[in-house]
């Protein structure tokens, strides 16, 4: 059975990190760098599961740090370890719209040798965003069915 309708993005790899606080980590990444809250389930300042899109595409989950289940192992990311890479058409505004939030920028907007616009933030839990030109190297035709 097919759930899915003309709003349900198409299937895509969702980078998900941890957050000391999630709810501080939600609002500082829509105001320093555009992502859009899609949803954030969870009461008071605990955050099961929040999504958050980015406007070129894309987006990451999130939630606030907790014990794992039992049985089920921990969590491999502790708050603090996440670094991503994010594709914009813009990285001056987005640059712009970072600083001017209050973003500690950790590189600034440079020229890349493989011809991106680059530079990289921390946000307040330490964790590293990378934003820049650079959309990957197109792939590599698919296989043909003989």
């Amino acid at each position: 059975m097919d759930t899915t309708d003309a709003k349900t993005p198409a299937p895509q790899v969702w980078p998900t990190l941890r957050a000391d606080d999630a709810r501080a980590l939600i609002r500082f990444l829509a105001d320093a760098f555009g992502f859009e809250e899609v949803v954030a389930y969870g009461e008071g300042e605990f955050v099961a599961h929040a999504e958050l899109a980015w406007p070129e595409g894309g987006g990451v989950m999130l939630g606030s740090e907790r014990d794992a289940p039992e049985g089920t192992g921990t969590w491999p990311g502790r708050p603090g370890t996440f670094s991503a890479y994010v594709v914009t058409a813009d990285p001056d505004g987005v640059h712009a719209r970072a600083v001017a939030a209050g973003a500690r920028i950790t590189t600034g907007l440079h020229e890349t040798d493989y011809g991106s616009r680059d530079f990289a933030a921390a946000d307040p839990e330490g964790n590293r965003w990378y934003f820049g030109t650079y959309p990957g190297s197109p792939r590599p035709s698919a296989p043909q069915n003989g």
